[in-house]
């Protein structure tokens, strides 16, 4: 552990030191706010030891702006005179504790460890949370085609913003994934996402779930239960599937965007929210509105906002690139070594129309990795129905000269090693025209 000593009294902080260090803690000094603040950059600090008075400035706001910049680090004040209302601003600022010198001997080394525990407890929880963070960020949607780009470039441009947003498409298309990445990029990203399927409950539990219930109001309810809308006060709320929501329920979300409050069940006193809204559902509203299943007010609030999420055979160019994804996730998961997708098992891929969109990749993927005898993702270990349908396209394809042409391409970039400008060359065609041709084959 790395402990930091700031004082300007050499004496005392030379002698600090050698303490500290005879419990094996690596200690470095500084004898001002300006050298510690220096030392912070150079060195990864656990604890500091500071004085209060300090030539250039005082210990305690000293403190807010340390743990501003460095939220890991545990700063333990030290003062000649100490008094209550110092040591409330301290502990208010951020310190973990605030002792006077002199009363100090006994207590500065548990101190340290207690304060270096939970230092290092910090640097786990924001590990976890940058972790988290990356998983979730916009930067891990896997795809490059422009149908998914654009939503991409969508859902960054309102990030930041306070618009309720709608995302729409079939189901399997990530609207979770793109509901958390505008979460963790928006200014509420420090506080809750709450996610709730509205088609898994029934109208009175999706209530409940949503907005809680007092004590007494129904049979069990013995005590006042939060909802999510509490849940996710000065966060996101995601409301997935919002098209199998009872009318009558829909008029309570209204409410919420219009009013920022609601009733909880059996409550007639209203709960005040500030809870950002994000819908998604594989519906179409307008539909639902002329057939009376959806409330028309409501509509127009939820999209202020609206990004259409492409299924995957409208971005059949990014399949290769999300297998792959998941091949390596799954080999890790199941603690393989890596795995090697055949072309003819990619084929077979990209000429699925999946339906189910990416959870019905991500399905196969995973059936395929745990049948995998070998290092190899061949054929066999696809669903029956995609290895029948990749041998009908196989046998119709085989004598075409779309497909003669495309393995002449294959041999002849294999040939050159990959060289565009040589491949066209032999093939006696411009390189715009082989880029063309790449392009339409979906040659990698």
């Amino acid at each position: 552990m790395k402990v930091l000593i700031i004082d300007d009294e050499d004496k005392l902080r030379n002698l600090l030191s050698k303490i500290i260090s005879f419990e094996g803690f690596e200690v470095f000094q500084a004898s001002s706010i300006k050298s510690g603040l220096k030392q912070l950059e150079l060195e990864e600090i656990d604890v500091i030891v500071s004085d209060v008075k300090l030539p250039d400035g005082n210990g305690v706001e000293t403190a807010k702006i340390i743990k501003s910049k460095y939220p890991a680090v545990e700063i333990i004040l030290l003062t000649a005179f100490g008094n209550i209302p110092d040591s409330v601003d301290a502990i208010k600022n951020g310190a973990f504790d605030y002792i006077t010198k002199g009363n100090d001997n006994d207590r500065i080394i548990p101190l340290l460890y207690k304060a270096g525990e939970k230092a290092v407890l910090n640097k786990k929880v924001q590990k976890l949370e940058k972790q988290l963070g990356e998983k979730h960020s916009f930067d891990k949607i896997i795809g490059r085609s422009k149908s998914i780009m654009k939503a991409i470039d969508l859902a960054k441009r309102v990030a930041t913003s306070e618009t309720t947003v709608l995302l729409t498409g079939e189901t399997g298309t990530g609207k979770e994934v793109f509901a958390q990445a505008i979460h963790l990029a928006s200014l509420r990203a420090n506080h809750n996402f709450v996610a709730i399927n509205c088609s898994a409950f029934s109208k009175e539990l999706l209530e409940n779930e949503l907005f809680g219930h007092k004590a007494g109001a129904f049979t069990g309810a013995t005590k006042d239960q939060k909802g999510l809308f509490e849940e996710a006060h000065k966060g996101t709320i995601f409301l997935d599937e919002i098209g199998e929501m009872e009318i009558e329920l829909q008029a309570k979300i209204l409410r919420v965007l219009e009013t920022g409050e609601f009733l909880r069940v059996g409550d007639n006193k209203p709960t005040k929210v500030d809870v950002r809204i994000i819908a998604a559902t594989n519906r179409n509203l307008e539909n639902e509105i002329e057939l009376g299943n959806f409330r028309n007010d409501l509509f127009y609030r939820l999209s202020v906002f609206a990004i259409p999420l492409p299924s995957l055979r409208e971005r059949s160019k990014d399949i290769r690139l999300l297998a792959e994804h998941f091949v390596s996730w799954f080999a890790v998961k199941s603690n393989r070594r890596a795995l090697t997708l055949t072309e003819e098992y990619l084929g077979a891929l990209e000429r699925n129309a999946w339906k189910g969109n990416i959870r019905e990749l991500k399905n196969v993927i995973e059936r395929s990795v745990i049948l995998a005898d070998d290092e190899i993702l061949t054929l066999d270990t696809l669903p029956i129905d995609l290895q029948q349908d990749n041998k009908d396209s196989a046998m119709t394809s085989t004598f075409s000269m779309a497909s003669v042409e495309k393995t002449h391409i294959l041999k002849i970039l294999n040939y050159t090693q990959g060289n565009k400008t040589e491949t066209a060359r032999l093939l006696e065609i411009g390189l715009a025209t082989l880029y063309r041709k790449i392009d339409h084959y979906k040659i990698s």
